[in-house]
């Protein structure tokens, strides 16, 4: 996966996305999670290449992985991450066809990503401070 089209992606968000604790892989991750967010989960498993075998399929396997390689500012981040960012494609459509015009969209679009941003950077930053880097 790291030389897939995907992984371009991921890389190419990540220093935009680093600031508020997102490595490569979470950055995947969001993109697919804006169709629908519970699918930035199997993102998350595609990309650290978790199979769905098992009693408890994948979950169990995933929840162990990231607990190991993510900090809690990371999962406080990326819970926040989900607070405020737009909730996925079909919103988008809706207050596009709603306001007649693609312009609210894309304001919309900008802000609730500019504010996911900045609150993700906020709790991030306090989580380190408090020790949960």
């Amino acid at each position: 996966i790291l030389y897939s089209f995907a992984a371009m992606i991921g890389h190419f968000l990540e220093p935009i996305l680093a600031p508020i604790g997102f490595n490569w892989q979470i950055s995947v991750a969001l993109v697919p999670g804006m169709a629908a967010r519970e699918i930035a989960v199997s993102g998350l498993s595609t990309v650290y290449a978790i199979s769905g075998s098992g009693p408890n399929g994948g979950e169990a396997a995933l929840g162990a992985l990231l607990a190991a390689q993510w900090s809690l500012a990371t999962a406080i981040s990326l819970l926040v991450w989900y607070i405020f960012a737009p909730q996925c494609i079909s919103t988008l459509a809706v207050i596009r066809r709603e306001t007649g015009s693609a312009k609210w969209m894309w304001v919309t679009l900008g802000y609730m990503f500019a504010l996911a941003w900045v609150a993700c950077f906020i709790a991030y930053h306090l989580a380190v401070a408090l020790g949960w880097g």
